[in-house]
């Protein structure tokens, strides 16, 4: 039996060493952190802000992951997405608190390791003191809106 199991375990390998030779044809993604891609968050480009698209893109239907850089010292103001979200918190503390106000009694403090979720169309904002990665993953189309609409970046 052990024998079956290495044997189909190599053949797996062998596989999967295929398969990564085509990633996008197979839905597959293997990146290590030096691989990934970095760029100014898409759509409405909030300044410092960086992301990496891990899986789907965001602004069109279907599942998405991606990663998100907050530098030291960055707000942003109450907002929703139209799609919910699962976020989980990979190093630094991410503050965040729900409502249409922002409101610094609101803020709950969510250490690396913490996981949270964003409800569709619920406001909610954030501050981060120190740098922060989050990775986000939903089910798009997704987006942006800001309760307040001079909240908005401009472009």
């Amino acid at each position: 039996m052990y024998i079956r199991i290495v044997a189909a375990g190599a053949g797996l390998a062998a596989m999967l060493g295929i398969a990564a030779l085509a990633q996008n044809a197979l839905g597959i993604v293997a990146v290590t952190p030096d691989e990934m891609k970095w760029s100014p968050q898409g759509g409405l480009t909030l300044p410092g802000l960086e992301q990496t698209k891990l899986v789907g893109d965001p602004g069109k239907p279907g599942p998405y992951t991606l990663r998100l850089k907050f530098p030291a010292g960055y707000k942003v103001a109450p907002h929703m997405h139209p799609d919910a979200r699962e976020v989980t918190i990979l190093s630094g503390t991410w503050y965040t608190g729900y409502g249409e106000t922002f409101d610094p009694a609101k803020l709950k403090a969510l250490p690396a390791g913490s996981f949270y979720t964003e409800p569709a169309n619920v406001a909610h904002f954030v501050e981060v003191k120190d740098a922060v990665l989050i990775q986000v993953s939903g089910m798009g189309p997704s987006g942006r809106k800001f309760v307040n609409p001079a909240d908005e970046p401009k472009k």
